[in-house]
């Protein structure tokens, strides 16, 4: 069965602002995420080291230099944001980070 995944208002169009090709590669990511849920492994995804309850998928096993930021909500998993890979833009990507976190805390509550 697959997994229920949901993409954030804003995160849709923050992966609409990408080219046509990073589109693609994160949307086969996110796809990967609803086939096989937690056990997807990494490269295709990780902890974030600081980051509670948020984890990145990397697409283009971790080639890409775009990540979705997501967290999972009962048995749904919610991108929360897509943000560039912390090694090209690090203040970008811990920007991306608290945007998860405080869409994903808005829709808790």
């Amino acid at each position: 069965m697959p997994w229920h995944v949901v993409i954030h208002p804003a995160a849709t169009a923050e992966l609409d602002a990408l080219v046509p090709s990073e589109q693609v590669a994160l949307l086969h990511a996110i796809e990967k995420l609803m086939a096989l849920g937690p056990q997807l492994a990494f490269p295709h995804q990780s902890h974030i080291e600081g980051a509670l309850g948020i984890r990145e998928l990397r697409p283009r096993r971790g080639r890409s230099r775009w990540r979705a930021f997501y967290g999972q909500l009962e048995r749904t998993f919610v991108i929360a944001s897509i943000g560039p890979e912390a090694g090209v833009d690090r203040r970008g990507f811990e920007r991306a980070i608290e945007s998860a976190n405080d869409r994903l805390a808005a829709l808790e509550s």
